[in-house]
């Protein structure tokens, strides 16, 4: 009975549109008040043993770095070496615009930050070059979610906290599916403006803007094969990050000034702000949740209805599509990572593989009305309404779909590379 009434005060606060912060944080002091005997002093003791693994450094590190490359001119410069290679290429400046995309989600981990650094230069230049408008939105907003697919990924961190999984295993497995969600857009990109040509390569302006972006270019191969080398780990190559975005361009492109530094340290330390009491209360309940044995219980409750692995992708997929489109991707990874991979691993599907179709499955929700974040994101940074962001980035969700059901039903796309 008191579980009743833990999941009708959930859904009072979500009906009431309360943080979630409020739900979780209530959630758990009414779990242990109502099951272990009036204490809630054990949310206190959760919540210490969160803050004391060292793997949550690696996310307030990777928001620092993303936000230090995005406030200076790597980007600039990236996406100048790109549209030089691409420049022969007919439709060429839209394929520079998904690998610009590609390349500083490498860098950034992030969704939204990836779509106003690449957004702010390249949707201006798509249109002067006669690109037609819904295509640049569509194919700006759809880029963006790869910040959340390609590591370093905050998502994928998340949950590798939440179900104890490998982060170095996540970062590299995300790789795959990043390469077929690139290619997908990239053919899309190339085929709907095959028409175009932005002229001849020129061999002295790729010499110029590789020399210009020299520093950028190496920065996932240092970040991810530092990682998979076993040089350092995912904590480890969080510092890595923000010491060579400082180094980079406070040093040596001279874009940041150490004003500039100190208001963006100040910014990201008030997103971490909304972000850790959420995090620090969803890893309270989720211990208690495992001392009380409730996904084991969960499990075994829907095993006696799914006969399959392929019915339980099929529910699992349509659950998140459907919670991705109301739920920001934080706050499902930290709800329901831990109840839905213990029954993937059940029927035998690796937390790794799983961990991957839910980060692309909730990607597709920054792209679905009521609340798709980069559609909220393009109508600040665009001026564009609702409607309009809408319809440009229909084609690239079917395109997300499609690459939703290849990961989800090739394993090895994600795990080729893992251990």
């Amino acid at each position: 009975m008191e579980g009743v009434w833990l999941v009708v005060l959930v859904l009072a606060l979500f009906a009431l549109r309360q943080p979630v912060m409020v739900m979780l944080g209530l959630a758990a002091l009414f779990a242990y008040m109502v099951w272990n005997d009036g204490d809630p002093k054990y949310v206190v003791y959760d919540i210490w043993q969160a803050v004391n693994k060292e793997v949550l450094l690696a996310i307030p590190l990777f928001m620092l770095a993303g936000a230090i490359m995005s406030r200076g001119s790597i980007a600039d410069r990236l996406i100048a070496f790109l549209r030089a290679l691409t420049r022969p290429v007919p439709g060429g400046l839209a394929l520079a615009t998904v690998l610009a995309c590609a390349g500083f989600a490498a860098i950034s981990g992030s969704a939204a930050v990836t779509l106003l650094a690449v957004g702010s230069i390249m949707y201006k230049a798509l249109l002067e070059a006669g690109y037609d408008k819904g295509f640049a939105i569509g194919a700006l907003c759809a880029g963006g979610v790869l910040g959340i697919i390609i590591p370093p990924s905050i998502p994928l961190i998340l949950y590798g906290v939440m179900t104890d999984t490998s982060i170095a295993d996540l970062f590299i497995a995300g790789l795959g599916p990043a390469i077929v969600l690139v290619a997908l857009f990239g053919a899309y990109a190339l085929t709907r403006n095959w028409s175009r040509h932005e002229g001849s390569w020129s061999f002295s302006e790729i010499v110029r803007t590789f020399r210009r972006a020299a520093f950028a270019l190496p920065l996932p191969i240092i970040i991810l094969g530092g990682i998979y080398a076993g040089f350092f780990t995912p904590t480890e190559a969080a510092a890595v990050a923000v010491a060579v975005a400082v180094l980079v361009e406070v040093l040596i492109h001279r874009d940041l000034g150490l004003s500039e530094l100190k208001d963006v340290t100040l910014e990201t330390s008030r997103l971490l702000g909304g972000l850790f009491p959420v995090l620090l209360f969803a890893i309270s309940l989720n211990i208690f949740l495992t001392y009380e044995q409730t996904p084991q219980n969960f499990v075994a409750a829907m095993e006696q209805t799914i006969d399959s692995k392929l019915q339980f992708l099929l529910m699992a997929n349509i659950l998140l599509l459907v919670v991705g489109m109301v739920i920001d991707i934080g706050s499902a990874v930290l709800i329901l990572s831990p109840l839905l991979t213990p029954l993937a691993q059940s029927y035998g599907i690796d937390p790794v593989h799983f961990g991957i179709i839910m980060i692309v499955n909730l990607g597709v929700g920054y792209l679905t009305p009521p609340l798709g974040l980069n559609i909220i994101v393009a109508m600040a940074a665009f001026r564009e309404s609702f409607w309009t962001i809408s319809k440009a980035v229909a084609p690239f969700i079917l395109l997300m779909l499609a690459g939703l059901i290849l990961i989800a039903a090739l394993p090895q796309v994600a795990l080729f590379l893992v251990g």
